[in-house]
């Protein structure tokens, strides 16, 4: 990957761009290539929303050209018009069966000729359908994709949309590797920091309509009066910006913030004390969207506390929201002592509940069986449900994927799982048709993912890392969209419209994800990291009087014969969870895709491979094809010095450095540890490790922060 650049060049563009910290994202408005005069907006009625949509275009002139726009309510003096369909400026020019099909968040942007003068039309039901086309039309100018004969009509494949921060109200961040939370809970409700506006409008830019404010493992304070108002605050200021408010809960609040003897859901004082709750949450928000549960996983809380199942949980909750069209989200990742293979534990908890749930609850399901792993086989969870509506989970912080310190672009894992095919209604069943009601209409469609912001003035701890949000709105938003697509307007809006800068930099985004795969976990391997933070490689790792699906080696069972977690058959038999001819796929190891070869079956050493090498050589070239791509990310990013700023660039390549680092410890921990039961020689084209086995065994880290 090299790209040769013009010197003379190098020094003019050097000497033009000014520092960025990039705490503006994607929306810096940077002055386009074309010319465009859209100097004047006509409106011809208002509202917070719309009002936010003019002050959009105005942010964005004023950084085009030097200058506010002007408005209008009539037609004739307008280049650009933007309403409802309940303006009479819209209504004279878009027909109102076009409106038909878009409805709340859809909008229409189009081309319009009326008598001999031309206008670019913004249309929508909904006065945030409006701005969700202003920011379309923003992006097209900024992406240089604006023609003459725009006629866009897009409404978003799921209605919820959501954010899920895992925020303590003390603001430290579970999993956060971008500094403290947003959320400055001992300074609301009457000091409110500009960064929650910011928050909100960024969100509003790729669709994003949902926000869970605080940690799954939830403390049951927030749900008391006095957070409530703290609450109400956020939700006031996201309002405008079509962001709407939900909340973790604990299971247990009933108990630990009601002060009942327990929290038993089919208890009449428990059900009476949520009903009050919500009663009282609405009078504060009354758009409140609802709740998201992690019970009976991990220690916390739940229904089976009192021999009830999820079922009883969840509805009784649902039934406490429903006057109000509120939500429940009850998460399938259980986690809990077994003697079953984890793997399997949501399914099987699950399945015996389909049809059991009421129609406002909404199972949210991890992308994989496990647990956000760099490459997991998707959740035989999803298709399996069929009389219930599922969401998908995912993690853009990477918890798994070398937190703030790795370049890696989350997008192509998105897409691995959204496109996977479950054979649950027959060939073409995707999860991503499935979940988005393509296939089964259901009153909810969701699709989730765990934030990766914090408090960082680049708002996620790595330039690159923003992609990872951007990458999770835009797919929510539409989930065909290409992983190359959503890079390019990333790169183009938050970096450079230069080709020199986009080609090369989508180059190195789009195999990133492949690369830390190859470094950390190839072939299927997974949880190998280092217990508790999960940042570097600790395959030996065993902790006296832990359980062993806390351990590494419950993952890899690596021994003098072979390697790998036998999920086939004859193992645990994981394979039965999914349907034909996965299951049948699965359970062959000569079928079965070898990305995923040790995560259903145990492996010997001597195993030949598709590529004739035998499985210890094969996983070996992986490991070495991870740091090799990693050090070419490093040669490439060099390269792109002329064209961004000073700061950006030497952050993105002290952060490439770390990661380089990072790539040639996972590769010498795992294959020196894999080595001493294999017996087998590293390959000699391969670069020889420059650790010690010994000395990788003594590494701490103390991550007490990022917990």
């Amino acid at each position: 990957m090299k790209y040769i650049i013009n010197t003379f060049i190098l020094a003019i563009l050097s000497s033009s761009l000014f520092a960025e910290d990039g705490s503006k994202l994607w929306l810096r408005y940077t002055p386009p290539e074309a010319i465009y005069d859209f100097s004047t907006v006509t409106m011809d009625e208002t509202s917070p929303t719309l009002e936010k949509a003019l002050k959009e275009l105005n942010i964005a002139w004023q950084s085009f050209e030097g200058k506010d726009i002007q408005t209008s309510k009539t037609t004739d003096a307008g280049s650009l018009v933007i309403g409802t369909s309940k303006s009479k400026n819209i209504t004279s020019v878009i027909s109102s069966k076009d409106f038909d099909d878009l409805g709340n968040d859809g909008y229409i942007i189009r081309n319009i000729n009326k008598g001999g003068k031309q206008s670019i039309t913004i249309a929508s039901n909904t006065d945030i359908g409006v701005l969700y086309g202003v920011f379309h039309f923003l992006r097209l100018i900024q992406t240089n994709q604006l023609s003459a004969s725009i006629n866009i009509v897009e409404k978003p494949k799921y209605d919820i949309r959501i954010l899920n921060h895992w925020d303590n109200l003390d603001r430290t961040v579970e999993r956060g590797y971008a500094g403290y939370s947003l959320w400055k809970w001992d300074e609301l409700p009457n000091t409110l920091s500009p960064r929650y506006e910011a928050y909100a409008r960024a969100n509003a830019s790729i669709g994003i309509n949902a926000t869970v404010l605080n940690n799954v493992n939830a403390s049951p304070q927030i749900l008391s009066k006095e957070y409530l108002h703290k609450v109400k605050a956020l939700a006031d200021i996201f309002r405008p910006y079509g962001l709407k408010v939900y909340l973790a809960v604990n299971f247990s609040s009933p108990k630990e913030l009601g002060g009942l003897p327990n929290s038993d859901p089919l208890n009449k004082e428990v059900i009476k004390w949520w009903n009050d709750k919500a009663k009282e949450i609405y009078s504060i928000i009354p758009d409140f969207g609802g709740f998201l549960v992690k019970a009976n996983s991990e220690g916390l809380p739940g229904p089976q506390d009192y021999g009830r199942t999820h079922a009883d949980g969840a509805n009784m909750l649902a039934d406490a929201l429903k006057p109000y069209n509120g939500i429940v989200m009850w998460r399938a990742f259980v986690y809990n002592p077994s003697n079953e293979d984890r793997a399997k534990q949501a399914y099987l908890e699950f399945m015996p509940l389909d049809g059991q749930f009421r129609d406002n609850v909404i199972i949210q399901i991890k992308n994989g069986p496990i647990d956000f792993q760099p490459r997991e086989p998707f959740s035989p969870l999803f298709g399996a449900m069929q009389k219930t509506p599922e969401m998908v989970e995912f993690q853009i912080t990477q918890e798994y994927l070398g937190f703030s310190n790795h370049l890696a672009y989350l997008a192509p894992l998105f897409k691995e799982t959204l496109d996977s095919d479950t054979y649950a209604n027959g060939k073409g069943s995707t999860i991503a048709k499935i979940t988005d009601g393509t296939l089964r209409p259901h009153k909810l469609t969701a699709i989730a993912a765990v934030a990766n912001i914090g408090e960082d003035t680049n708002w996620c701890g790595h330039h690159f890392a923003q992609s990872n949000w951007y990458a999770f709105g835009r797919l929510a938003w539409d989930h065909q969209l290409t992983s190359k697509q959503i890079a390019d307007e990333w790169i183009k809006m938050t970096f450079s419209k230069d080709n020199g800068f986009v080609n090369p930099v989508k180059d190195i985004m789009l195999a990133s994800r492949e690369a830390v795969v190859d470094y950390m976990m190839p072939m299927g391997l997974h949880h190998i990291f280092a217990f508790g933070h999960h940042y570097g490689p600790e395959p030996w790792g065993d902790v006296p009087g832990g359980r062993p699906d806390w351990m590494p080696w419950y993952y890899h069972n690596a021994d003098s014969v072979g390697l790998g977690f036998d999920r086939s058959i004859t193992g645990s038999n994981a394979v039965s969870q999914y349907f034909s001819p996965l299951k049948e796929i699965y359970n062959d190891a000569s079928r079965c895709p070898e990305n995923l070869l040790l995560w259903f079956h145990y492996i010997p050493w001597s195993y030949k491979m598709k590529n004739g090498r035998i499985m210890w050589d094969e996983l070996c070239y992986k490991y070495n094809s991870g740091v090799q791509q990693t050090r070419s990310f490093q040669q490439t990013w060099r390269q792109m010095q002329p064209y961004i700023d000073e700061q950006r660039f030497n952050d993105v390549k002290s952060k490439l450095e770390i990661q380089s680092q990072d790539a040639v410890w996972w590769k010498d921990a795992c294959l020196l540890y894999f080595q001493t039961f294999s017996k087998r020689p590293i390959p000699s084209d391969i670069e020889p490790p420059v650790h010690k086995l010994e000395d990788l065994k003594k590494i701490k880290l103390d991550m007490k922060h990022h917990n």
